[in-house]
């Protein structure tokens, strides 16, 4: 039998491979319960990122200091039908935000480049409908930035941190075993779907959720705040099961030879 080598790397969109600092979504999050009487620390925004947009709200509205609010604001605690209202009020303050959030990471366009130079298909997944998806990948493509396949949170059952989106793009791509399947994202749900799909799971740290910073805001930090930020994003990475932990999606081309190597000797994820 022959050995196995990747075949396929699937990267997640805003944080990995647009929208440095993965700004659009985070923002949005803190605005919406805003405009509710609620506040919602940044933190409270980033900690689910990488959910379904739905499915992170819903987390948001149940922790501890978020729900408090709501139960004064409101007289009552915060209701499923209360959620499908917030995900609405989402997906209209998104849409309008997504095209100012359009930059391309550094790194992305050569990182591409050379996963298909290597033979490699490239496929996207997102927490975003696909309403935001396209808008995502439209402007994308206007930088140079087109996937080879891209799923989104509507195309499957359940979102991350389930495995489905990863399955949906190796069915697209027709690849399998999942060891030859590198999944690259920015945060923790990110990672988890990686593992749970049985795929190799690289988490990045600095151009994303973890760092919470965009390009400006990262190149401005003084270097010890960087290096705290980074190594307890690495820290929580792998903490959650990655089998790597990269600064930016341009360090994942070297961990191809890596991963194919370990794969030759029988190595599996």
């Amino acid at each position: 039998m022959d050995s196995l080598a990747l075949k396929l790397v699937v990267v997640d969109l805003a944080g990995t491979t647009v929208d440095y600092g993965s700004c659009a979504p985070a923002g949005v999050f803190v605005d919406l319960f805003r405009r509710h009487g609620i506040t919602a620390r940044m933190e409270d925004a980033r900690a689910p990122m990488g959910l379904q947009k739905r499915e992170h709200i819903l987390t948001m509205a149940s922790l501890p200091g978020i729900a408090s609010q709501w139960q004064a604001v409101n007289g009552r605690a915060c209701t499923s039908e209360d959620i499908d209202l917030l995900y609405k009020e989402f997906v209209t303050l998104q849409l309008d935000s997504l095209p100012n959030y359009s930059d391309l990471i550094p790194g992305t366009l050569q990182a591409v480049t050379e996963f298909h130079k290597r033979k490699l298909k490239v496929a996207a997944t997102t927490g975003y409908n696909q309403d935001m998806m396209e808008i995502v990948l439209k402007n994308s493509a206007a930088r140079g930035f087109v996937p080879d396949f891209a799923v989104c949170a509507d195309d499957v059952s359940v979102g991350r941190p389930a495995p489905w989106m990863i399955y949906a793009t190796m069915e697209k791509a027709g690849v399998y075993p999942p060891a030859c399947v590198l999944n690259v994202g920015d945060t923790l749900a990110d990672v988890s779907s990686g593992r749970n799909a049985g795929v190799w799971s690289v988490g990045v740290a600095a151009t994303g959720n973890m760092a919470a910073a965009n390009y400006n805001e990262w190149q401005t930090l003084p270097e010890f705040e960087k290096e705290q930020r980074l190594a307890a994003a690495r820290e929580k990475m792998l903490a959650n099961g990655a089998h790597y932990v990269v600064s930016g999606i341009s360090d994942c081309v070297a961990l191809i030879d890596e991963i194919n190597a370990r794969l030759a000797a029988g190595e599996r994820p």
